[in-house]
């Protein structure tokens, strides 16, 4: 997950062009467009405000309707999937879910339909601001890359109403923070701020990731340019 104003990152991907936006008569709940200075960035939004992008079955399908209208278009190179200033997504729509049984869920392979953005062949670039909660966070770790505007949140409050991540999240979010991080997250449901997420992420920049492969080659194999390390001599 990277910090960065989502404004300033969509300057550096080219998406401060005027958008071309696709047919909208298939699209109720997201906005649907090609952005970029060569027009090959799809563009995606979450458009249920007064929901604060709340995840319904309606507009995931939407979802991957639209990802599978950008995957056949030859022209397109990235997408990216944002929501709004105040929320990414706020988590799933529970109105939507509550009165659903075990034996529904089960049988009817709940939710199955929701991890077509990690099932993308093309990159796809999650722009957060605001809420990023439950599904919301579950969605974003989905994509490929996370930029994250300063004012964005992410956490998994499901244990507030006693239940579990379902989309993925104990899975996914484990590999970014690590287990015991991931734990504390699920088991109290107090979300974290953009620049904690940054901190607590496992991922590294190229150039620190080549700085720390240098220094264990430096040590493993002392090479000339070792930096010296102080050696105990017994006698």
């Amino acid at each position: 997950m990277l910090l960065m104003n989502t404004k300033h990152v969509f300057k550096c991907i080219g998406l401060v062009s005027q958008m071309r936006a696709l047919s909208t008569a298939a699209y109720t709940h997201i906005n649907v467009g090609v952005k970029g200075q060569k027009n090959n960035i799809g563009f995606i939004q979450l458009n249920r405000p007064k929901a604060l992008n709340a995840l319904c079955d309606g507009l995931m399908h939407e979802v991957a309707n639209a990802l599978d209208q950008f995957e056949s278009d030859k022209t397109i190179s990235a997408i990216v999937l944002t929501g709004s200033d105040k929320a990414f997504a706020a988590g799933a729509d529970i109105k939507e879910m509550v009165d659903n049984t075990f034996a529904q869920c089960f049988n009817g392979n709940f939710l199955s339909h929701w991890d077509r953005v990690a099932r993308s062949v093309k990159p796809v670039i999650a722009a957060v601001n605001g809420y990023a909660l439950g599904g919301g966070c579950e969605l974003a770790l989905m994509c490929d890359i996370v930029y994250a505007g300063e004012n964005a949140k992410f956490g998994q409050p499901e244990i507030l109403i006693g239940a579990i991540p379902g989309a993925g999240g104990t899975q996914r979010l484990t590999r970014v923070i690590g287990k015991s991080r991931t734990m504390e997250m699920c088991l109290t449901g107090i979300p974290i701020s953009a620049k904690e997420a940054e901190s607590w992420a496992y991922e590294t920049t190229l150039a620190q990731g080549l700085k720390a492969e240098k220094r264990y080659f430096h040590s493993t194999f002392a090479t000339g340019s070792l930096t010296k390390v102080p050696v105990k001599v017994q006698g």
